[in-house]
Formats: C-alpha cells, structure tokens, sequence
C-alpha cells in the first residue's frame, strides 16, 4: 500500500459524524424543533414546484426533500445546512430530462453523487472558496431568470412545449397562450406570486408560501375553477429503494452530465454552507466534509425516485433566522416532509400547478439582490463584464458553461491585472566610491534597469520588447531583487533577451536574484549563460564595479577618460 493510498484511508474517518454532533443536538432541542417545522413549511411547496420544473413530477421533488434533506443533515459538514431540491440544479436537469429521460437523471444523480464522495476524500472541498464573486453573481441572476421563465407554461396555464431551451418553450408557451388563454391560471400564480412577496416585507417571518398555496388550493377547489389544472395523484409514502433504474450501457454518455451536476452541487451547496457560516457567530462549516455529505444524499436520493439534491440557501437562511443551532433542525424539516408524504398526499396532490409557479415565480424575484448587483457592476468594469457575461451564458447555454466562461473570463482578467503591474524602470547609477568624472563616464556606457513585479507569462513579452530596445550602451544590469515571481515563459523570455543583447556587443549583467527564482532561471540554461560570462552578481554594488572592470578590460573606459581630458584641456587652452 503506497503512502498515498494509507494518507487518503486515514482521513476518511474525519467525514464520518462525530459524538459532537449528537452533543449539539441535545443542547437547544426545542428550538431546532420548531427551526425544522418552520423550514419543512416553507419547503414543502419549494420542493413540490422543483419536483415538477424538474421533468420527473412532484413526488421526486418530496422524494428529495425527506432522503437528501436527512442524509445531508446527518453526515454534511455545517450544522445550519438544509439540502433539498433547488432551482439551480433544475435548470441543469431540465435538458437532461429531455434527452435521457427519468432513468438518465437518476443514473446522473448516483453517478455525481460518486464524483462528490471522491472530491471530498481528495480535499478539494477548500478550492471552492476562489470562485470569484462576480461569477457567483451573475450565476445566481442567470438562475433566477431561467427559474422564471421555466414557470411561464405553468403560469400560463398551457402545456409545456417541447423543447431544452428555455427562451424557445416561453416563447412557444407565449404563442399557445394567445391561441388558447387561460386566465384562471395566470389569476392563481400572480396572486401567489404577490402574497409571498408583499407578505415576506410586511412580517418576513411568516411562511407566506405555504400560506398563498393553501389559500388557492382551497378556492380553487371551493369555485371549481377549471382553468387550475391540479398537480395529481401522488404516492402514499416513498418507494421501496431500488436500482433498477441504472443503465450501465449509457454511463459514457452520460459522464459530462453527471460532472455538470457534481460541479453544481459542489459550489451552491459549499456556497449555501458560507453563508450559513455568516449569517452566524462560532459557526464554521468543513468544507471536505460538507462534499461528502452531499455525495452520499445524491447516492441516496435516487434510490427512492429522487432528483440530484444541493445544499438550498433559501431554506438554509431560513433555519438560521427561525433559531437553529444544530442538525437536528434539518433532521426535524425531512421528517415533518415525510410525515406528509404519507399522510397527506391526497391533500397535496389538489394543489394547483399554476399556484406553485407562482411561489417559483416569487423565489425567483427573491433571488435577485439589486443591491449586491448595482454594488458589483459599480466596483469596476471587469467585475461589471464578468457578472452579466455569466447570467448571459446561464440563459443562453447552461449553467455550467457559464460557470466556465465566468471563471476563464474572470482569469484573463485577472492576469492582466497582474501583468499591468510588472515594471521595467531605468534607475540611476549607484555614486559608490567613483569619483564625478567616473560616474559619468560609466553612465555614458552602463544602463540599470529594476524590474519590479511578477515576471510571467503575461508580462515577459512587453518587458522583452523594451528591454531589446536599449539604446546604444555597452553594459545592461539588471536588478531582479525586486521580481515577485516567475515562471518558464519569464525565464525564458529573459534568455532570449540577453542573447539578442550579446549578438549586438551589449554585455548584461544580473543582480539579486531570488532563492526562489533559482530553479526557474536554472531549469532554461539562464543561470548557466550568465556563469559563462560571469555576470551573476550577489548585489548591484558589485554588478557596477563587475561593469567598470569590463569596461576597462575591453579599454572603453580609457579611451574615455583620455577623450574627457582631452575635451578639458581644449576647454582651458590647450594641454599643460
């Protein structure tokens, strides 16, 4: 067994639950009790319209409350977090369902669950943490405008139209609308829609979704309104687990799905975690722990009929406010959804699907903070560029490509940044122990250059170009104490520019250079150019008289110091 491989079996058991979990649980029970009654409210309509949105129906979405919500609960790694079905891992799913059907997204769900379990025994649970906050951002704007328009068919009341792309099925939803209107539907989500948003600014600590949903349950039950299509039958109770919905034949096809899930999962569910951690104090998350915890609820989930699962901010914020202070919270929200799985599905099934639009419609204006946005798009242009060019690429292509876009956009700029900072500056000669008549005649022949900053890939090739422009000198020094950094290209690209000086008769001295600059300038032959012409020096004191003894070996400097005097004794009538 390699080190490695005795290295990953040890931390595995810093994953698994602790007796401090069960401690925290008993210390504040009441409270946690009545956090978790409040979440499940608040999350029962949530995972009802997810479920639907999502392709596979409500049951999968209630499915996915009570399986992922508790697994998550119990080997995650906040205390605070609640997981459940979202809006963002339906967007993802919706063209999954459309191309692989029910079986795919399950298969899916295990698949990533599996990928989750392997970031967090491989500790990539603290890389999350250098997202940018633009993408972040502009993913969360990008989701809330796809969740919207995912509830127009439903909002409409007409049939979803065929379709992966969300613009093409609201358009068509749009134009079946004006053949066949159906403004018993539209009434139903708008007055949803409006109670929960009015409701959450006039007593923000009522579950107005529930009560919205109720509301237009029972008058559309009491009126017989005809255009409120209902959600359906529902199951009394969750299936017996099974596997027999996983296609081995299809796992190549469907990897990139399952990584696009993983991914996604990942980063709301370590995002969701973060703010929990902040909207708290003594509350601090474990990030390898928390991925592993999600893996095992979507190895789970899919067992019972459920879609893939996140950690849900929305609801992880809610149990913060309502007084949570351990897992035992969120244990509490998956057991209360259960109890109604199997004791009220006849009642949930007479909800209107028109009235969980509406709550998705109202979550989706939710999700959209105008402060943060208008303070983002204020703090500079490239945070500007990065956060509507990532909501652009979620409503345009998907998620996870805008994630991409978002972190390579946000990366070029980045370095640009840096490279910006990297200086080539001229700087005056050092007196020394030379007298006036010297110093002059040394600037007449020797340069120094400081570079300062990083010398990388993104700046190596403006500093070639200026240094290969050096005007007709005899000694080019140097000084790269100052260098913060450099890779191959920097090395490289110095190589290149010491040899281009030599070719031109120009000698190039270098002093302080870093220990950690070393191994670079050594791996490309620099150091090895520079010790043949023994121009390495330890400081710029000793690199001016290296310069002065060339100078004088190669008799530039007499001829100098003669031509001076020669000019002086014109000047005062001839020689003496």
């Amino acid at each position: 067994m390699t080190s490695g491989t005795s290295r990953v079996l040890a931390w595995i058991p810093s994953l698994l639950p602790v007796r401090g979990d069960l401690a925290e649980m008993g210390r504040s029970p009441r409270r946690d009790l009545l956090a978790g009654l409040t979440v499940a409210i608040v999350a029962l309509p949530l995972a009802l319209g997810f479920g639907v949105s999502s392709g596979l129906g409500a049951e999968a979405g209630l499915a996915t409350a009570v399986v992922a919500g508790a697994v998550a609960a119990l080997f995650g790694g906040s205390n605070l977090q609640v997981s459940g079905p979202t809006g963002a891992m339906t967007v993802v799913l919706v063209p999954i369902v459309g191309r692989y059907g029910p079986t795919g997204v399950l298969t899916v769900g295990v698949m990533a669950g599996v990928m989750l379990v392997g970031l967090a025994v491989l500790k990539a649970g603290r890389y999350m943490q250098y997202v940018p906050a633009p993408v972040v951002e502009g993913f969360t704007l990008g989701i809330a405008c796809v969740i919207g328009l995912q509830q127009v068919p439903a909002v409409l009341g007409v049939p979803k139209p065929e379709g992966d792309r969300v613009l093409v099925v609201t358009w068509r939803a749009i134009e079946e609308f004006v053949r066949h209107p159906n403004w018993t539907a539209v009434a139903v989500a708008v007055a949803v829609a409006v109670v929960m948003l009015v409701g959450a600014r006039w007593r923000p600590t009522v579950p107005f979704s529930i009560v919205a949903v109720i509301a237009a349950t029972v008058v559309a039950q009491a009126a017989g309104l005809s255009g409120a299509k209902p959600i359906g039958e529902l199951p009394s109770g969750l299936p017996a687990p099974s596997l027999s919905f996983l296609d081995l034949g299809s796992l190549g096809s469907l990897l990139a799905p399952a990584v696009a899930v993983a991914a996604l999962a990942a980063l709301e569910s370590l995002l969701s975690a973060s703010v929990a951690d902040g909207m708290t104090v003594g509350q601090q998350h474990d990030p390898d722990r928390e991925l592993f915890g999600q893996g095992l609820a979507n190895i789970a989930a899919p067992l019972f009929g459920g879609v893939p699962a996140t950690g849900a901010i929305a609801r992880t914020a809610v149990n913060v406010r309502t007084g949570a202070s351990s897992r035992l919270a969120a244990l509490t929200h998956a057991a209360v959804l259960a109890v109604i799985v199997f004791a009220a599905a006849p009642l949930v099934a007479k909800i209107p699907l028109a009235a969980l639009a509406g709550v998705l419609l109202a979550t989706a204006i939710r999700m959209v903070e105008v402060g943060s946005l208008r303070a983002m798009a204020k703090a500079t242009r490239s945070d500007a560029l990065i956060l509507f060019l990532t909501a652009a690429a979620t409503l345009a292509l998907d998620l996870v490509y805008a994630v991409i876009i978002g972190l390579v956009v946000a990366g070029a700029l980045a370095l640009r940044a840096v490279a910006q900072q990297a200086r080539f500056d001229q700087v005056p000669l050092d007196h020394g122990d030379h007298t006036a008549e010297e110093h002059a005649l040394l600037a007449e022949h020797i340069i120094a250059y400081r570079i300062d900053g990083p010398l990388f890939f993104a700046a190596a090739h403006r500093f070639l170009l200026e240094m290969t422009e050096v005007a007709d000198v005899r000694v080019v020094i140097l000084r790269m104490s100052r260098v913060s950094t450099m890779d191959a290209t920097g090395a490289l690209v110095l190589k290149d520019a010491v040899h281009k000086l030599n070719r031109r008769g120009i000698v190039v001295l270098i002093s302080g250079i870093r220990p950690g600059q070393r191994r670079v300038l050594d791996s490309v032959g620099v150091l090895d150019l520079l010790r043949l012409e023994g121009a390495e020096y330890a400081t710029t004191p000793e690199a001016i008289r290296g310069a002065r003894g060339h100078l004088e070996r190669t008799g530039v400097l007499h001829t100098a110091r003669k031509s001076a005097r020669n000019v002086t004794e014109m000047r005062e009538g001839g020689p003496r």
